[in-house]
């Protein structure tokens, strides 16, 4: 063979190459302490947000006790008034909310001035929450790949607003049935109820916020259905089993012997149970369309070699 002759002329076979996974992010890689110091100032931003919102709570905390937090403690709240028309429009007059029959009373010396800053702070918490949750998406999100960033497009927003429907929820619907049924609810008429501010307050708090994590169902079975553990198929199974959970929950939490209250509370979980079932379908139905098309491009490898 002469020593001029070009290689190229050979024809020989390429090394084949191992797929290689999708870069994370575009970005130079950080280390260890660098994403700790990311997430450092994350939750600094994350924390001062919640302290300026519970700052401008506590400045006008007496109007917000006055008219938000006493709110349904007293017959003329806009629940009540509804359950009324309702009773009215029903028949059914145990409906309406006549008279709440108990008294609120602070115990301690210091307990109304250390209520007004815990709730100043929850209530903060509460209202700062997007901001917080949208700080810590802007850390995990440079981890994630591109087809993932785009599956999860509008996570702030919709976890967002779950969180503030389940505050309303909780606000409007759970605390004022619960409240009504374990104020009026009484043994011997020689006993009177008087509550600790501070039960009423942790009553008021654990609601509220218990029906906003409930309402995170869609997001929960989001991440499941990504990471393969939930299928639509599953939840479709253990429906009715589902549903009896929930009505189960319902009764716990407005433990009220009329139906009214028990499909006031139990309709929306349904729904949102519902939701969910939706939404793992979806990421199922991407998940083997993703499927055929890389099997379909193989097939096509296949033949053309």
């Amino acid at each position: 063979m002469p020593l001029d002759q070009d290689f190229n002329e050979y024809p020989y076979d390429e090394p084949t190459q191992e797929p290689q996974e999708e870069p994370h992010d575009d970005g130079t890689e950080m280390s260890f302490l660098e994403h700790l110091e990311e997430l450092r100032w994350h939750i600094i931003r994350a924390l001062a947000a919640i302290l300026v919102f519970g700052l401008v709570a506590f400045i006008f905390i007496k109007d917000i006790y006055r008219v938000v937090i006493l709110g349904p403690s007293r017959p003329n709240f806009w629940t009540y008034q509804q359950m009324c028309k309702l009773a009215d429009f029903t028949g059914y007059a145990d409906l309406c909310v006549k008279k709440l029959d108990f008294k609120l009373q602070a115990l301690g010396m210091a307990d109304q001035f250390t209520m007004s800053i815990t709730s100043a702070v929850i209530i903060g918490l509460c209202f700062a929450f997007p901001y917080a949750f949208w700080e810590l998406w802007r850390f995990i999100k440079p981890g994630l790949r591109s087809s993932e960033r785009r599956a999860a497009r509008g996570a702030t927003f919709y976890v967002s607003m779950l969180f503030l429907m389940g505050l309303f929820f909780g606000y409007y619907i759970v605390s004022p049935l619960a409240i009504n049924f374990l104020a009026n609810y009484q043994l011997d008429e020689s006993i009177q109820n008087q509550y600790d501010i501070t039960s009423y307050i942790g009553t008021l708090i654990t609601l509220c916020v218990g029906c906003a994590i409930m309402f995170q169902m869609p997001v929960v079975a989001f991440v499941l259905s990504k990471v393969g553990v939930l299928t639509p198929s599953f939840m479709r199974a253990y429906r009715k089993h589902a549903f009896i959970v929930i009505l189960i929950i319902s009764g716990l939490i407005t433990p009220s012997p009329d139906i009214y209250s028990q499909v006031l509370v139990s309709l929306p979980l349904a729904i949102l149970y519902e939701v969910s079932i939706w939404v793992s379908g979806s990421i199922e139905r991407a998940r083997l369309k993703e499927l055929a098309e890389n099997t379909k491009n193989d097939v096509q490898d296949s033949d053309f070699s």
